[in-house]
């Protein structure tokens, strides 16, 4: 049942606005991300502007409304690096393919459940309809998808992948508004895979 088109996400746009960057303009963009998980720590994401971030980070308000449009756009390129900076999974084929699933996701999980304060505004920042944050949401989108791709293999189902995308999707959301531990969602995730997998064969 392998299809490459229905188990690869669209296309998805590389770079981003602003994107194209010196080493001094990147690494402006990372004392900037830095100093907004600084700051959700201390004050909450409804506490968080751009303006006390780039105050915290050292740089010039209008500096950094060059990088970033909004707070959103800002948390959700922390949410993004974080995601991104996690190396692929390397799944153990001799173990069940729900299994494997859940191990996938259990670095990010992890990831996440260290930095509550930034994942819970993440949930909500995510969901901003501005063109920079959606070009981050369909980046974040993509690489969770191929790291369930990688998990189940390139011939797995393109049916078990959509509703695995989409529980993936669901469980991050409820995470992020509290109704679920973070570090519960590789083996929540790992049974939603059980069941779907049983039910496709």
């Amino acid at each position: 049942m392998s299809s490459n088109a229905a188990t690869s996400p669209s296309p998805v746009p590389t770079e981003a606005p602003r994107r194209h960057l010196s080493s001094r303009q990147a690494r402006t963009v990372v004392r900037l991300t830095e100093a907004a998980v600084e700051e959700l720590r201390e004050v909450g994401y409804d506490g968080l502007t751009v303006r006390t971030v780039a105050r915290r980070a050292g740089v010039a308000p209008a500096t950094a409304y060059t990088y970033f449009t909004s707070k959103e756009h800002l948390v959700t390129e922390v949410f993004w690096r974080r995601l991104e900076s996690l190396p692929d999974p390397v799944p153990d084929r001799r173990r069940a393919p729900a299994r494997r699933v859940a191990d996938a996701l259990a670095d990010l999980a992890v990831a996440v459940a260290d930095e509550p304060e930034l994942a819970a505004a993440c949930s909500v920042a995510m969901l901003a309809g501005e063109p920079d944050v959606k070009l981050l949401r369909l980046r974040i989108g993509g690489a969770l998808h191929r790291r369930l791709v990688l998990a189940l293999g390139d011939d797995a189902d393109p049916a078990v992948v959509r509703v695995l995308d989409l529980a993936m999707s669901g469980a991050f959301i409820q995470a992020g508004g509290g109704h679920l531990a973070y570090g519960d969602l590789p083996e929540l995730l790992g049974e939603v895979a059980e069941v779907v997998l049983g039910r496709s064969r």
